[in-house]
This record gives C-alpha cells, sequence and structure tokens, in this order.
C-alpha cells in the first residue's frame, strides 16, 4: 500500500479518542458495576432471601400498604400534571422569544441543582399555614402542607424538569413546517394540535412521564419536610423504609425497596420501548401508504 492511500484509508476508518471497542466495553461495564449494577444486585438477591412469603408478609402490613398507596399515586398524579405542563414550559421557551427567555430555560434545571431538602424547605413555609401561598388557602379550607396534596406538589416540583427537557429537543427538530402547511389547507389550531404537534411530541411526552414517575418513587429529601409524615396518612414509601431500617426490620426494608425498584425498572424498560413502539408503527404506516 502506499504512503498516499494512509490518509485515505485513515479518513476512511475514522480516528477514534478513545481505545478499541473490547477495552472501552470492559471498563464502561467495570465502572456501572461497581456504582450501580452491585447495589442493585445485593438488594435483589437479599429481597430473594426473603422467600415469597416473607416478602408478602411484609408488604401486606396495614401500614406499609398505606405508604405504597400514597407514594404511587401522588407520583402518578404528579408526573400525569409534570407531563403536560412540561409540555407548555417546553413550547413557551421554544417557539417564542422574549426577554428573559434564557433565564426561564436554565430556571428549568433548577431542582437538580438544588438540595432536595432545601426545596422541602422552601416548599413547606411557602404552603404552611402561615406560608405565602397557605395563608390564603388554608381560611378557604384548602390545606396544603401536611397532605398528600403538599406530597404532590413537592414531586410535580422535582419531576417538571424530566417533562420539559424530553420534550424540548422534539420540539426543536420538529419546526414549523408541519404546522405552516397544514395552516395552508385550511386548519384549525386545534386540529393541527391534535394531528400534526401531539404525534410528534407522543413519545417525547411519555417518556417524560415515565422519568418524572420513576423519581417521584423514590423521592425523599423534598417530600419528608411538607408530607408532616403522618402513619396511615402522609407516610411515603421511602420514609418507611428508613423507619423500617432504625427498627432493625431489615427484612420489611428490603421488601419495600425492592417493590419500588421493581416499579422503576418497569418505568425504565417502557422509557426503552416506546421510541422501538412508535418507530414500528410508523413503519407500518408508511407501508400502507
Amino acid at each position: 500500500m502506499s504512503t498516499l492511500a494512509l490518509p485515505a484509508l485513515i479518513t476512511r476508518r475514522g480516528r477514534r479518542p478513545l481505545p478499541g471497542f473490547g477495552l472501552s466495553l470492559g471498563l464502561g461495564l467495570a465502572w456501572l458495576s461497581v456504582v450501580v449494577l452491585l447495589p442493585l444486585a445485593a438488594l435483589a438477591l437479599r429481597a430473594a432471601g426473603l422467600g415469597a412469603e416473607g416478602w408478602l408478609r411484609a408488604i401486606q402490613d396495614p401500614r406499609v400498604q398505606a405508604s405504597l398507596k400514597l407514594s404511587f399515586t401522588a407520583s402518578f398524579i404528579a408526573a400525569l400534571i409534570a407531563s403536560v405542563a412540561g409540555a407548555l414550559v417546553a413550547w413557551v421557551v421554544v417557539r417564542y422569544r422574549f426577554p428573559g427567555r434564557r433565564l426561564l430555560d436554565a430556571l428549568v434545571d433548577l431542582p437538580f441543582a438544588l438540595p432536595t431538602a432545601v426545596a422541602g424547605i422552601a416548599l413547606t413555609a411557602i404552603y404552611s399555614a402561615n406560608g405565602w401561598v397557605g395563608r390564603y388557602t388554608e381560611p378557604l379550607g384548602i390545606k396544603i402542607a401536611y397532605t398528600p396534596i403538599g406530597i404532590t406538589i413537592a414531586l410535580i416540583f422535582i419531576g417538571l424538569p424530566f417533562a420539559v427537557r424530553t420534550v424540548q429537543p422534539v420540539l426543536e427538530a420538529l419546526g414549523r413546517e408541519q404546522e405552516e402547511a397544514a395552516a395552508s389547507l385550511g386548519a384549525s389550531r386545534l386540529t393541527t394540535l391534535r394531528r400534526v404537534v401531539l404525534p410528534e411530541l407522543l413519545p417525547a411526552l411519555l417518556t417524560g412521564f415515565s422519568l418524572a414517575f420513576a423519581r417521584a418513587l423514590g423521592e425523599y429529601g423534598s417530600v419528608i419536610f411538607i408530607a408532616g409524615n403522618l402513619p396511615y396518612k402522609t407516610e411515603i414509601a421511602p420514609l418507611l423504609i428508613t423507619i423500617r431500617l432504625e427498627e432493625y426490620d431489615y427484612g420489611g426494608a428490603v421488601a419495600i425497596a425492592a417493590l419500588l425498584l421493581a416499579a422503576s425498572f418497569v418505568c425504565l424498560l417502557a422509557i426503552n420501548a416506546i421510541p422501538l413502539l412508535f418507530a414500528h408503527e410508523r413503519k407500518g404506516a408508511r407501508r400502507d401508504v
């Protein structure tokens, strides 16, 4: 091979800044195993050691069932509201230009950077009986702090960035051409939203919902201050895990943690399956055309 052909060969193959695939994959899996897989595997093995009877006994405790019901219900409602609100925020940030737009875009990530305990204290100060909002709602008979409503608000706060950041890049890639084409054909705004925009945003909306739901299930710091932590009423599942550990009931703590882990794992599977599902449906629609 001539020396003149070497640059073309290097350009064609591409130069990689990291070593070969085998070494890169091995190092990546090693770090992933140490940080993520080993702790999860230890939890799974400990849960399997309880046996089906021991696991069911721990889960069927009335206090555990009340906390699980509260956590799953509040997480579902919060993820649903965060998905809708996040889509609206993403739409405003992407489609409009106004003073303070970049500041609004930066504020979306504030729940990621803010310590969860600080967020919980701030939300409690706002929605308590003498807070900025609570002082006006409680005389009307609407109590927010130390109720499931306050828990849901805290979970919306930490789930909103997931919804915004999953929808925002899709809107940026979508552009306005399809909407303008629909308008030129006489479609109303509602028809354009329903037939043009929403089908493109639906995979991102479902992904954002799954991420917000999975995060809300395991949220602890931003919830315990505003929840009030009353057994059977405002006690969330992550807090009950801590209580079981303090009571030296390791089996009960592992059983609850394993259930939350399984729910989060299902959400992650859904996140990875959503793009494949919609890609398959679009291929089928193109074949029909």
